[in-house]
């Protein structure tokens, strides 16, 4: 297991801003790399309602169990490394791992008994350094949906928001207010019941 404090900024955008990005970096298709998230939650959202969501995410041949909860303006990660055979048990129906993530739940006074599998979304994602942090492009797909997202992380808070700001300024790309992609996940869920 491990933890970390994740600091990032983000910013939906248009598919012309998102190609203007790619330009102005050098990226070509082949630069992007596949990822998938899968996504957890009771069917009443007691996790959702704690500001906590739970995702698999597979990258190559690893699959990583994530809770994400509010932290102050930040966000606590868990990690826990599963196999794929758990991961497939998960969405067939089977409680959770035991580990860390399912004890932070617990925590939360959330039954682990209770998260299913609600849904996926693939990203299209390149992620290259920029000034002190790292700058991630999305391409996300989800529910018949496709949207585009810009991310930067960075290791302070304030450091970081000015770099952001500076490079949404330097390309004329307007500040959005943005949900995390489960959030947005979700919103698109029940729009679709």
């Amino acid at each position: 297991m491990s933890q970390e404090i994740e600091i990032e900024f983000k910013n939906l955008l248009t598919y012309h801003e998102f190609v203007r990005l790619t330009d102005e970096f050098g990226i070509s298709q082949n630069d992007f790399k596949e990822q998938t998230n899968y996504y957890f939650d009771s069917l009443d959202f007691k996790l959702k309602q704690h500001k906590s969501a739970l995702r698999v995410r597979i990258k190559g041949e690893t699959y990583t169990l994530t809770l994400k909860q509010q932290y102050d303006q930040h966000i606590l990660e868990t990690h826990q490394v599963i196999t794929k055979d758990i991961f497939t048990e998960m969405i067939e129906g089977q409680p959770l791992p035991s580990g860390e993530v399912a004890e932070a739940i617990k925590k939360l006074d959330i039954d682990g008994t209770e998260i299913t599998f609600l849904g996926e979304l693939m990203t299209l994602r390149v992620e290259l350094p920029y000034k002190d942090g790292l700058l991630v492009l999305d391409e996300n797909h989800y529910l018949g949906k496709i949207d585009y997202e810009i991310e930067y992380e960075s290791a302070d808070y304030k450091v970081g928001l000015k770099s952001f700001d500076e490079l949404l300024h330097s390309m004329q790309i307007p500040r959005r207010e943005t949900a995390s992609k489960v959030a947005r996940f979700f919103a698109e869920k029940n729009v679709r019941k």
